[in-house]
């Protein structure tokens, strides 16, 4: 007496794997698609780096943030969007920097960044301290 040996998978175990695969694919899709919305927003905050360092300095040199604005107080002018693929515009008033992005990588050009200074500490003393709002924030592209 022979035993029927088997002959593959059944239907059922297929299907079993071919659920477990999409849910997976239904959560690890969207995280994906966030983790590079991230990565491609840190092109525009590199961008911004700058201009937060040189407003730090000019806070210290005149403690007044109304005179740190682009190509003022050591601040570099304001750079062209031609010289980024990651910013459109990006401003300085003030103190306050404002980076808008292009469209790029999952990133929407209303996705806008503001980094605001705001002065702490003893008035021979004082430091800044960096806050960002906006849809950056809002998003989840950065973090305060």
């Amino acid at each position: 007496m022979m035993k029927k040996v088997q002959q593959g998978f059944t239907l059922i175990e297929l299907m079993i794997v071919i659920a477990i695969i999409g849910i997976l694919a239904a959560v690890a899709i969207p995280n994906y698609q966030n983790y590079i919305k991230k990565a491609a927003y840190t092109e525009v905050t590199g961008a911004m780096a700058p201009f937060k360092t040189a407003v730090d300095m000019c806070f210290q040199d005149g403690a007044d943030l109304t005179a740190c604005d682009h190509g003022a107080g050591g601040v570099p002018p304001q750079p062209t969007a031609s010289t980024s693929k990651a910013f459109n515009t990006l401003t300085v008033a003030d103190g306050v920097i404002t980076a808008t992005p292009n469209a790029y990588k999952g990133i929407l050009a209303t996705d806008t960044c503001v980094l605001t200074p705001t002065a702490e500490g003893d008035a021979g003393a004082q430091r800044l301290i960096w806050a960002y709002s906006g849809a950056c924030l809002d998003k989840g592209f950065v973090k305060n």
